[in-house]
């Protein structure tokens, strides 16, 4: 049985509706159809790994994952690719000067400086150089990014749709504006299962102290899909997980018999009234059992030579900083974990952006490319993707005052910068170009276009092809990985997205 694809399950006999099968019990199940269901259909059925003996469901694809594992390191507030990776000289030449009327189209723009009297060009006040055997262009704020230029792929032709935060993050993270969709670490969980019985399969780390856009915890959610494949976020701290520990006075005894207890109400809740969710509820609380063991090894970072730290630079060894969220990061990839969100918020630069852009590169720059290089030299990069961007990028105009030591830029989602590393992605590649202004994809004759996601245009990557894209580094076609919900089929992207086949190897 698939439970992606089919509306049915047929065996030599009989048609049965899977809707029929949602509603029996285990052992009403093993009655109706052990005869005609593979082992591997039911071990799955019964929450144990499919992972273990196939690591992609029947029917999701027909090729070999490239890789086994996303670390995806999510830039919150949209970082500015004219600062940092898309080195325009023309903008630099033009700076003050408005903005041309051709070239915005009369592209809509943000509440924020739509009532500007003046738009004026603002040219980055970093330097910029070429690096590696690539060639790949870097501001001086990315010195560490510059060590592993042959190792990214940096697209610079990514767009999307929404042009305010929240609605712009949700779509990156649930293929929807809106919220409510599960969360692609969600559908990755739902569509590979786990390698590792003692952690969740999905985890996510929010850099602590950090001002900015808020996040919420419905962007590592599962929507409607069983709650089981949600994100689990991991905290710094004494407590990574809430309410993991055993409170005072209980004993790892105790509360196994407590958690037996509660697995036979449970069991006799599910027999009248067939809930799978209860079946959840009771795998979670084994897996939280199991976690009170695993989890403090995971994220002991005491266990780490001084060399790792050296690597990552000294804020790996304070808690809850995205350098220390990185090398945490390594370590659950090391342990099986598929999906690894970090977030890191203070991208959002409206006004003084000179001044914030570089404190939020410091913070990032070393541990980022230290995250590629650790990876590489212990033999995970070839299976680990790793994924760096934000949800759009910023204007090429300034907002707000302009001055000779600052400016701001906002929102614009028709041309941002994003890159990749391992796990099936070209290295030592940049994919995609902008125009002089740095305002629009150009194609690769140097034509302005002006995609959509209703058009495959092969220069440009909307991010359901970005989605597609890293479906299919795992194994799975993103068409199939699909979910019926009040009598439609979803998707995370939708009826759009197509494989970006120039990005991989």
């Amino acid at each position: 049985m698939n439970p992606f694809n089919p509306n049915r399950v047929t065996d030599s006999k009989n048609q049965v509706n899977i809707d029929d099968f949602l509603r029996l019990n285990r052992r009403h199940f093993f009655k109706k159809a052990a005869a005609g269901i593979g082992g591997m259909a039911l071990s799955g059925l019964l929450g144990r790994s499919m992972a273990a003996q196939n690591p992609v469901p029947s029917g999701l694809a027909s090729y070999a994952p490239k890789a086994k594992r996303v670390i995806y390191l999510f830039q919150s507030g949209g970082p500015a690719q004219q600062d940092l990776f898309d080195y325009k000289p023309l903008l630099n030449e033009k700076n003050g000067e408005q903005l041309p009327p051709e070239v915005r189209a009369g592209q809509r723009l943000t509440g924020m400086s739509s009532q500007q009297a003046s738009i004026p060009l603002a040219g980055s006040h970093f330097k910029f150089s070429q690096h590696g055997q690539s060639g790949a262009w870097f501001s001086d704020l990315l010195p560490y990014h510059r060590e592993i230029a042959d190792d990214i792929c940096i697209v610079k032709s990514m767009y999307t749709e929404a042009i305010n935060h929240d609605p712009a993050i949700t779509f990156f993270q649930t293929g929807s504006q809106i919220a409510g969709r599960p969360s692609i670490g969600s559908w990755i969980s739902y569509g590979l299962g786990s390698l590792n019985d003692n952690l969740p399969s999905f985890i996510v780390l929010v850099s602590a102290g950090q001002g900015g856009q808020p996040l919420y915890s419905r962007l590592w959610g599962s929507g409607f899909l069983d709650s089981k494949y949600s994100g689990v976020q991991f905290r710094s701290g004494k407590d990574p997980v809430l309410y993991l520990s055993n409170p005072e006075g209980i004993c790892r005894t105790s509360r196994r018999s407590t958690l037996d207890a509660l697995k036979t109400l449970n069991q006799g809740q599910y027999e009248r009234e067939l809930d799978p969710e209860i079946e959840s509820r009771i795998a979670q609380y084994e897996m939280a059992y199991r976690m009170q063991t695993s989890v403090p090894d995971a994220t002991d970072l005491s266990q780490e030579p001084d060399s790792a730290f050296e690597l990552y630079g000294e804020d790996s060894r304070k808690p809850g900083t995205f350098a220390a969220n990185c090398l945490q990061a390594r370590r659950l990839a090391e342990r099986g974990v598929q999906f690894i969100q970090l977030y890191h918020q203070g991208w959002d630069q409206h006004g003084n952006l000179p001044k914030d852009i570089a404190a939020q590169a410091k913070e990032t720059d070393q541990a980022s490319a230290a995250l590629v290089k650790d990876l590489k030299q212990r033999g995970l990069l070839e299976d680990t993707l790793v994924v760096w961007g934000g949800e759009f990028g910023r204007t090429s105009y300034s907002q707000g005052e302009m001055t000779k030591t600052r400016y701001g830029r906002d929102h614009h989602p028709r041309c941002f910068t994003m890159w990749m590393a391992g796990g099936g992605v070209k290295p030592g590649i940049t994919f995609g170009q902008t125009d002089d202004y740095g305002y629009n994809i150009v194609d690769r004759h140097g034509i302005p276009i002006s995609p959509d996601k209703h058009k495959v245009y092969p220069d440009a990557v909307h991010v359901h092809d970005f989605q597609a894209t890293m479906l299919h580094l795992l194994g799975i076609d993103h068409t199939a990985l699909n979910f019926k919900y009040q009598g439609r089929r979803f998707r995370l992207t939708d009826v759009h997205g197509h494989v970006v086949k120039d990005l991989l190897l």
